[in-house]
């Protein structure tokens, strides 16, 4: 299998393994799409902390408004009874206005945040120095067990217009946010090793060889965002200890420099008195009282 590691811009997002005669369009729509999940997961696991903090998300027609605004306008939470937490829970105000503030006791939040913290364990950056690998399968692994935990705390489901519910269901509407400029279009991604673009229609063997046991960099982007900078020659682990031994070396030259050419005197075989006092016997002694 050909292991790619995958980056986007200087920094590592995962490893995915191939093979030598895999299409390149079949590859970039896979990366692609671990990728966009990866995001997923990321944004998935912020909501629930936030749900475990501050309960479900209030209509559109009440978010963002103050308890008095709310009352002379006699809205109400149609949502917040149907859909509440299993085991009861505690007012924990919202300070934003997103969610009603029911927050979840502590037996159900402490559901939710452990299922976040293996969600993201088995999805996260660090896998790549671990040689572990990412997968679609892996990021579907983590959906499943996020969704469990929420239909766990909360039975009844969430409410329709609650964003975690949007995005198990694939409806959310990321237009005008911050995560619609870091999803990529699988029609729009470009795959980058060495330089040069993996063109669709190619193999994988026509960029990388016959190899099969092959490790490259591979960089993934939108197309139109022009050739991504060049992997350097050494890595950062690298550079740091070049620095090191360098800096050490100077430290040496410079401990040779300040040495005085007669420190050689504060040597035992520099003393002239030492032939001397070996012959009448005194060396060694000592002058402390018995």
């Amino acid at each position: 299998m050909v292991r790619l590691h995958v980056k986007k811009g200087d920094e590592s997002q995962f490893l995915h393994d191939t093979n030598v005669e895999t299409s390149v369009d079949d590859v970039i729509r896979d990366i692609a799409m671990i990728y966009n999940g990866r995001l997923k997961i990321s944004r998935i696991c912020y909501e629930i902390e936030e749900l475990a903090k501050h309960g479900t998300m209030l209509p559109p027609e009440i978010m963002g408004l103050t308890d008095e605004q709310v009352e002379e306008l006699k809205l109400k939470d149609e949502w917040a009874d149907k859909c509440s937490p299993m085991g009861g829970w505690t007012f924990h105000k919202d300070k934003i206005g997103r969610r009603n503030g029911r927050q979840p006791n502590e037996k159900m939040q402490e559901v939710l945040k452990k299922t976040i913290e293996e969600a993201r364990a088995i999805t996260s950056k660090k896998l790549v120095q671990q040689e572990k690998l990412v997968s679609q399968k892996t990021v579907q692994e983590a959906l499943d067990m996020l969704r469990g935990a929420v239909m766990i705390v909360y039975p009844m489901g969430l409410p329709p217009h609650d964003v975690i519910r949007k995005e198990f269901e694939n409806t959310e509407d990321l237009t005008g946010t911050q995560a619609s400029l870091e999803v990529i279009d699988v029609q729009l991604a470009q795959l980058w090793f060495s330089g040069k673009e993996l063109l669709s229609g190619k193999k994988m063997k026509d960029f990388v060889g016959n190899n099969e046991k092959t490790k490259v960099i591979v960089k993934l982007q939108k197309r139109g965002s022009g050739k991504p900078a060049r992997e350097p020659l050494m890595s950062e682990d690298e550079r740091k200890e070049l620095m090191l031994r360098a800096y050490r070396r100077q430290e040496q030259l410079k401990k040779l420099e300040q040495d005085d050419d007669d420190e050689y005197l504060d040597s035992p075989w520099a003393d002239s008195g030492s032939l001397k006092r070996h012959f009448q016997g005194l060396n060694n002694i000592s002058w402390r009282p018995h």
